[in-house]
């Protein structure tokens, strides 16, 4: 059986996988990313590639790059948390391993790998879209994965759904990431504990007492233990996740969403509420098929199995 290796590149870790044809991982491996040298993490990808390729026949490499990549599929053109700027990565990584390589951007690698092995099998039209510190998204149509012309499409993340809101990090302000996402949720739950301290006590409390140091653990926690402002904060997220999923579906007509990224380890605590949400903002809801929900199912390796397994289709 045919085997790629998969490497998913993300701001602090570089994760590398030998994948098999039916996207299970035979061996992987873990790298601190050097993220200030665009040479050293050339060097570290290739490094973990050609450990895993001493012990295994593989045939190709992809790369899953946490920025924007370009249309042939080799050129990070920009990356928010690396100091790629117009990075020859395939090149480079190409060069130093001896084997074909593909880089494709992580969010749509990990919409690939979800489609293929994951919560996305059977379907033909899906919308991934990951729920992390910020909002990233692919789109898979009739089997074949959506790029966009320059290979920038899916950042969905920065459609803009607050005229005048709050300021995003890619320099716009009221992008959707900025309300249905990990940092949004902080942002909403330090912002209700300062001001009814009383109400947020456990989630202060977890915090050491400072609304400053509330992170995204602490709100889950102590939502999960019924901390009123905790799960307020979870509802926020919800509804404005799901108002921005029912637009998505005015536009695509997907026949599923597949959320994933690190907020859906809590999904427990949203994901309901987001479907109600979704369903009250869908256009003609009463008129057309309601596309699922569904959360994602191959955790933290769906964008190293996604990358391994799209360079087997340069």
């Amino acid at each position: 059986m045919a085997l790629t290796i998969g490497v998913d590149v993300g701001g602090t870790k570089i994760a590398a996988g030998v994948v098999d044809e039916d996207g299970r991982i035979v061996e992987d491996l873990l790298r601190h990313t050097p993220a200030d040298s665009p040479d050293q993490v050339a060097d570290t990808i290739s490094e973990v590639v050609l450990e895993l390729a001493g012990r295994h026949d593989v045939e190709a490499v992809g790369v899953g790059a946490a920025g924007f990549v370009d249309e042939t599929r080799s050129i990070v053109r920009f990356a928010p948390n690396l100091a790629w700027r117009e990075e020859p990565l395939q090149k480079k990584v190409s060069e130093r391993v001896g084997l074909p390589v593909v880089v494709e951007n992580d969010a749509n690698a990990m919409a690939w790998g979800e489609y293929r092995f994951g919560a996305g099998r059977g379907e033909s039209h899906v919308v991934c879209v990951t729920v992390g510190t910020g909002i990233g998204g692919g789109l898979v149509f009739g089997g074949t994965l959506y790029r966009g012309r320059w290979g920038m499409g899916a950042e969905m993340g920065h459609m803009r759904v607050v005229p005048g809101g709050r300021l995003c990090g890619c320099g716009n302000l009221g992008c959707w990431e900025q309300y249905a996402s990990g940092n949004a949720l902080v942002h909403d739950a330090r912002v209700i504990a300062a001001a009814d301290p009383d109400r947020a006590g456990r989630m202060l409390e977890l915090a050491g007492g400072s609304v400053s140091d509330i992170e995204g653990e602490h709100v889950t926690q102590a939502a999960r233990e019924g901390d009123e402002a905790a799960r307020s904060a979870f509802a926020s997220l919800a509804e404005w996740l799901g108002q921005g999923l029912a637009d998505l579906a005015a536009v695509l007509d997907p026949g599923c969403f597949i959320l994933g990224g690190g907020v859906s380890r809590a999904a427990d605590l949203w994901l309901d509420d987001s479907r109600a949400a979704f369903l009250r903002a869908l256009t003609a809801r009463e008129h057309r098929p309601h596309p699922e929900l569904r959360k994602a199912e191959l955790g933290p390796s769906a964008g190293l199995v996604g990358a391994a397994d799209l360079a087997r289709h340069p």
